[in-house]
């Protein structure tokens, strides 16, 4: 099983270019399964309906949580796909295998005042300019004006780049090209941005579009990169990338925007991922009916 499990890691990493925070949380529910199938003597390749069930009963007694378990069978259904296309096996018992419900949570996003807070950071008073100050404005406007995901974002390269159509080409899951968008601001802040790339360089060379003075930026040191921006303008909600991503569709739709249309923007394989986004949508007209009708 061992070097069945090396190969589909290679196989996320090369063929569907998958994050490194991805391929290691496939690793960590893969090496929980493998556990399991050791103690219990039970080959991966012949499993049954009983096993697995007798497994995800082992899970629920472990106190997993629905969404933990949830996570695992996804990871699992992936793996035995994958042994179903190297004919390894003839069947993918997985996918006979429900996931457990579990309850929608609605995307924490923050209101378009607090993005505006906070893309103008650099006129607070108190804020003093740095030759990396355009780049960790470019890195906040470009999760808001695009949506991406933070992995997409820190793998953009300069190629990718239209600044006269205000278009990037971005990499998504499944290694799925897609055309996102930015505004006028953005591109201001891009072409000021180029001016001072290669002078955070310092001699080195990358395609990456965002950089430091090591080379390419890495997911973690943008989320740091927004944490400090944060608590330097005191805002109280929780902030990360995915927030800004969160807070582009919400906003998208808030404003009249079509949900198949945000469904491509976001690079959604699927039209229900998205419509988590008119919950929040339908919860803030309630919230607005509530407030201002006469009768309520």
């Amino acid at each position: 099983m061992k070097k069945d499990v090396e190969n589909f890691i290679k196989y996320l990493q090369i063929e569907l270019n998958y994050s490194p925070n991805t391929i290691s949380s496939y690793q960590i529910e893969l090496t929980k399964y493998i556990e399991y199938l050791n103690k219990k003597k039970v080959n991966y390749l012949y499993i049954t309906k009983d096993n697995v069930r007798d497994y995800l009963k082992h899970l629920d007694q472990e106190k997993y949580k629905n969404s933990s378990i949830s996570k695992n069978l996804s990871v699992l259904r992936s793996f035995y796909r994958y042994l179903v296309m190297q004919e390894k096996i003839s069947k993918n018992i997985f996918n006979s295998i429900r996931n457990p419900k579990l309850e929608k949570k609605l995307p924490n996003f923050i209101t378009e005042l607090d993005i505006e807070k906070i893309l103008n950071f650099t006129n607070n008073k108190n804020y003093s300019c740095n030759i990396y100050t355009n780049r960790n404005l470019l890195i906040l406007e470009l999760l808001y004006d695009t949506g991406c995901r933070v992995n997409e974002l820190v793998n953009i390269k300069l190629n990718d780049i239209n600044i006269e159509e205000k278009s990037i080409k971005v990499l998504g899951k499944g290694a799925k090209e897609r055309i996102v968008y930015f505004g006028e601001y953005t591109k201001e802040t891009l072409e000021k941005y180029f001016e001072e790339r290669n002078f955070i360089l310092d001699g080195l060379s990358t395609p990456h579009l965002l950089v430091s003075k090591k080379g390419s930026l890495t997911t973690r040191r943008i989320a740091q990169i927004i944490n400090e921006v944060i608590e330097f303008l005191a805002v109280k909600n929780k902030v990360t990338p995915h927030t800004f991503r969160h807070s582009f569709a919400t906003h998208l739709l808030n404003n009249g925007a079509d949900l198949r249309s945000v469904q491509e923007l976001l690079g959604h394989a699927s039209l229900s991922t998205t419509q988590i986004y008119t919950h929040v949508s339908n919860e803030r007209l309630r919230n607005v009916y509530l407030k201002t009708h006469p009768r309520k």
